[in-house]
């Protein structure tokens, strides 16, 4: 997969500005625009570069929290949080930690009781580490799970009403149900 001087130059002014035209491309690098055009499809045909439609984090107050598991199968914990609207991304890891989740919500104690009732009750899970991501660096922008036509049933089956940290309202609800009582996404 070789990546020359000028696709480097092409990936790092998209990067920069998403919306730059292929004209202003064209005209940094003093080539023309059809060559700029060849290029970037077969940077995307190659599945080098791809764009990405989402939220920044960093302009929302929205709480994340970076929750570290040790599990006996990473596989099984990443499949059931890989259709959780309050996931933003799983990574199977080496280390004391085999899996990395960050998770979302409007309210802290929200993800709490996610981590408490999915993680730290799972008989395969022996180790949980919870942190709060205070203040990303960059710009974060995640694609969300959203939901326009809500569900009876959560996309893991379970029904929030019958959920303890629901009934207590420390859970705001599944954001793709019927039951959420937040106000994002």
């Amino acid at each position: 997969m070789e990546i020359d001087r000028t696709d480097k130059r092409i990936i790092s002014l998209l990067m920069e500005n998403p919306d730059i035209s292929q004209s202003e491309i064209a005209s940094h690098l003093k080539m023309s625009q059809p060559a700029i055009y060849t290029r970037i499809r077969r940077l995307k045909n190659r599945g080098i570069i791809n764009s990405l439609v989402g939220i920044n984090l960093k302009k929302t107050e929205l709480h994340i929290a970076k929750i570290e598991i040790t599990v006996k199968d990473p596989q099984k914990i990443t499949n059931f949080f890989s259709r959780c609207p309050m996931c933003l991304n799983g990574l199977i890891t080496s280390g004391k930690h085999n899996v990395c989740l960050f998770l979302i919500s409007e309210k802290l104690r929200a993800i709490e009781c996610c981590v408490d009732h999915n993680i730290r009750k799972n008989p395969d899970v022996s180790d949980v580490e919870f942190n709060v991501v205070i203040n990303p660096m960059k710009d974060w922008i995640a694609s969300l799970k959203i939901y326009p036509e809500k569900l009876e049933k959560s996309p893991c089956g379970k029904i929030c009403p019958k959920q303890p940290c629901y009934q207590i309202e420390s859970c705001l609800g599944c954001p793709a149900t019927i039951f959420y009582r937040g106000k994002f996404p």
